[in-house]
């Protein structure tokens, strides 16, 4: 019997302080403290004076397991460089701008040189403001050319909340320039008859990489006067472009090139990201091109109070097979949220999952209720998934101050500029230090002081961080990881590539090595046909659309009111399977829904509004099989391997448990189709001597392998830039493949992400700090904050902790010295 652990889309798992502070007191919201706490009204307390109030009482107390402060820091200016416009300056300057820090000026200095260059420095340090220098100059320049458009430039983010932010923020700045400067907002949400304008009069358009892949590379002789012109692309948060989604992103930017070239034009990239390992040979690989890193930060930092804090176990309720259960970091975060918001301390708190953001805003409207009438209608949730218009208005009631309080999932941790938040409150480790401090980054952006609070999930890579400091902060932020040359990724662009222009011997060189080997493929399906000289793309369909380029994988699920027909939103493909099936509890602005029927046929997920007393998790089965071992060292007697693998799921039934306690009620069977993932996967074996060895018999062997299994995919995010939602796993007493005992953690992904690879390479300390979590656990069998899951697919059984600590140690007491990790 395998025993699976599937990725992402697999299951539904659950400056100055306050300018508009509460002018009375009120008990603080905490059911597991003693006694109310009275909080009077303070408009500017310091970050450590919050961190205090709802640290308060000695259950709350022993909940903070370290604190970090961070000090103050002197900013360090420079002056433009003499080629920056001295109206652009002014302009700068009457935004309150009077110098630049030195990584400003360093920065454009290097655009105005012709080279690409990435600013990889803290949040809110001023990226925005290196490129916008020397990109509103270039534009002003050529809006004073006697004839033809003028200069043009690109601007790339990862979310249309930003690319509507940084348009508000250019308009602004370049008020003063007039007519010169005339930025717009390509994406999905642009009306169509806006549209036009933008192509033929925008000089600076704001869009995201799936409309630059779908919307603007397909239709690029209607965008050739913008394209010819093209003098700057702008990468804002390139951090984010890592696995899949990186992968892609990086060949749709080398299509943009080669159109570019078609053209007459050489554009320079202008990279900003988030503190990161390595930012230029990362930059370099998603653009394609050399770049040229400013990573020395000189911008001041107020200070920040960083606290880990550990939600208390519930001594009265016990979890699957007995183990203790810790309270949920959702009902703490909702409560630290309410807490937060009575004080008027301006608040976001981010959450791993959709429905974990809808969680914590509706249990903080309820309790606020109970506090003051007027206040729960300053809380709200923010998610992906939300028409439109409902994240507009969102939108600006966060940044007029309407809103106090906000649960929200990283669709707003992208950049957003939210002036005057005070606080952040992070449910779970987001999965890479990069990510932690790009959220923990959002408070304090006026430069005042800010306060962090990380909210342990009961899980072992949670459990692992806030009793070991040091590995967050003590540690540099990971290294970005995408692979272009993934032939799942890279075949779909190569057709549309050659359905934009006929597809060249010359242009292969620019898509990379794995270029010309997939062609041959490409011609035997017939997507590409060979004439002459060039290869042609054959269907009469868009090639652009045989991918998408976020690896969401499949069509979008429709979720519609089965009453009135209403649109509520849309769930990814690959997710529809476990979030939407036949019975599921879906929730959306705050209301519940059960899902009445599925149709994966037409994509539409039917839901009627309910309130039932129980949540629903998905079950499902996983079998996998070796297809290439690709690299393959010996562990003593054991094999570490690297290779390609087949994944097949299919999800078999659900369970409804209490919404509270998680007490299953019941099992409901269901019959939906199985899936097949081809993907890359890093794989350990034992033999029966080092079994013998690690005393463990026949009958415990499923359960130490298993246990293993989830501790590991746990904690490989600390190696590789992912969470658990990225990877998969199944252990196998027996694998056919392999004829031993084997564990197998896989990327979530077609083709791979590279994280697997990762795992694979690092795979002494991976699997060191896997048996050192489960071992440090208080608990006496295994418990979520060491070796069960809240995603196994077997329900959690078999377990045996004792058996993978002893099996891990006798594994790594045979490991080779570690294998250099490819950059």
């Amino acid at each position: 019997m395998a025993f699976n652990h599937l990725p992402a889309g697999a299951h539904d798992a659950l400056g100055p302080l306050s300018r508009t502070p509460v002018t009375h007191s009120v008990p603080m919201a905490n059911t597991h403290r003693p006694g109310p706490a009275t909080v009077p009204a303070d408009p500017r307390p310091s970050p450590g004076t919050v961190l205090d109030r709802l640290s308060r009482g000695p259950s709350r107390a022993a909940r903070i397991t370290h604190t970090e402060h961070l000090p103050p820091r002197a900013g360090r200016h420079a002056v433009w460089p003499d080629r920056i416009r001295t109206d652009v300056v002014a302009a700068i300057r009457a935004a309150g701008i009077e110098h630049p820090w030195e990584h400003q000026a360093a920065a454009a200095e290097h655009a105005l040189d012709g080279e690409s260059v990435v600013v990889a420095t803290g949040t809110a340090s001023g990226k925005s403001l290196a490129y916008l220098a020397p990109v509103l100059s270039a534009l002003a320049d050529g809006a004073e050319a006697p004839n033809g458009r003028g200069t043009t430039a690109l601007y790339l983010a990862p979310t249309k909340a930003l690319a509507a932010d940084q348009r508000r923020a250019v308009r602004e700045l370049a008020a003063p320039l007039g007519n010169a400067v005339r930025p717009a907002v390509y994406d999905g949400d642009t009306p169509f008859e806006e549209r036009e304008w933008v192509r033929q009069y925008a000089n600076y358009v704001l869009t995201n990489p799936d409309m630059l892949h779908r919307g603007i590379l397909p239709a690029h002789p209607r965008w050739a006067s913008f394209l010819k012109a093209l003098r700057y692309v702008v990468i804002d948060e390139c951090h984010t472009y890592r696995g899949v989604f990186g992968s892609h992103v990086a060949q749709v930017l080398r299509r943009l090139r080669r159109l570019c070239a078609r053209y007459g034009s050489d554009p320079v990239f202008l990279l900003a990201s988030a503190t990161a390992s390595d930012p230029a040979a990362a930059a370099s690989r998603l653009t394609g091109v050399p770049v040229t890193e400013v990573a020395d930060d000189a911008s001041p930092r107020g200070e920040v109070v960083f606290a880990l804090w550990e939600p208390p176990l519930l001594t009265e309720l016990r979890g699957e097979k007995g183990a203790p259960v810790r309270r949920t970091a959702t009902a703490e975060t909702a409560d630290l949220l309410t807490d937060l918001v009575v004080q008027g301390v301006r608040t976001v708190a981010f959450v791993r999952s959709r429905r974990g953001a809808e969680l914590i805003a509706v249990i903080a409207q309820e309790r606020l209720a109970e506090v003051d009438r007027s206040l729960p209608g300053r809380v709200a949730a923010y998610r992906g998934g939300y028409l439109p218009e409902e994240r507009r208005a969102l939108e600006r009631a966060l940044h007029s101050g309407q809103l106090l309080g906000l649960a929200a999932t990283t669709a707003l941790e992208l950049g957003v500029d939210v002036s005057g938040l005070d606080a952040v409150l992070i449910t779970g480790y987001p999965g890479t230090r990069a990510s932690l401090w790009q959220q923990a980054g959002r408070a304090g952006r006026s430069g005042q002081g800010a306060l962090a609070v990380l909210v342990a999930r009961d899980d072992p890579l949670d459990t692992y961080l806030v009793h070991h400091p040091e590995a967050l902060f003590r540690q540099p932020v990971e290294a970005t990881v995408l692979d272009p040359d993934n032939p799942y990724v890279l075949a779909p662009h190569l057709c549309a590539a050659a359905a934009e222009l006929p597809l060249t011997e010359p242009d292969l060189a620019l898509f990379g090595p794995a270029a010309r080997e997939l062609l041959p493929q490409l011609e035997a399906a017939k997507l590409l046909r060979r004439r002459a000289t060039a290869w042609h793309w054959t269907r009469r369909e868009r090639a652009c659309d045989l991918t998408d380029i976020r690896g969401g994988g499949g069509r979008p699920v429709q979720i519609v009111e089965a009453a009135t027909g209403r649109l509520l939103g849309t769930v990814d493909g690959d997710a529809a399977h476990t979030a939407v099936h036949d019975g599921a509890v879906h929730l959306h602005q705050g209301r519940t829904y059960l899902v009445k029927h599925l149709d994966l046929e037409d994509s539409v997920a039917l839901v009627e509004e309910a309130s039932p007393p129980f949540s629903t998790t998905a079950r499902d089965t996983t079998a996998i099989s070796v297809l290439e071992t690709d690299s393959e060292i010996p562990w003593g007697r054991g094999r570490l391997c690297f290779g390609s693998v087949e994944v097949t799921n299919q999800v078999v039934s659900y369970l409804r448990r209490k919404l509270i306690t998680g007490e299953v009620l019941g099992e409901a069977k269901l019959d939906l189709p199985p899936r097949t993932l081809r993907t890359r996967a890093v794989w350990w074996t034992v033999t029966e001597d080092q079994l013998g060895e690690a005393r463990i018999n026949p009958e415990i062997l499923g359960g130490a392998l298993h246990a293993a299994e989830h501790a590991s995919i746990g904690l490989l995010p600390l190696f590789a830039t992912c969470d658990r939602w990225d990877i998969g796993g199944v252990s196998v007493p027996l694998h056919p493949d392999t004829l031993l005992p084997t564990v197998f953690v896989y990327d979530g992904h077609p083709g791979g992400a590279g994280f697997a690879e990762r795992g694979f390479h690092t795979a002494r300390a991976w699997l060191t700090a896997t048996r050192d979590a489960i071992a440090a656990c208080e608990c006496e069998a295994g418990c979520p904050s060491c070796i069960q899951s809240p995603k196994c697919g077997n329900g959690n059984d078999p377990l045996h902790k004792r058996g993978a600590i002893r099996l891990l140690t006798r594994l790594l007491s045979e490991s080779p010295p570690p294998t250099p990790a490819p950059q």
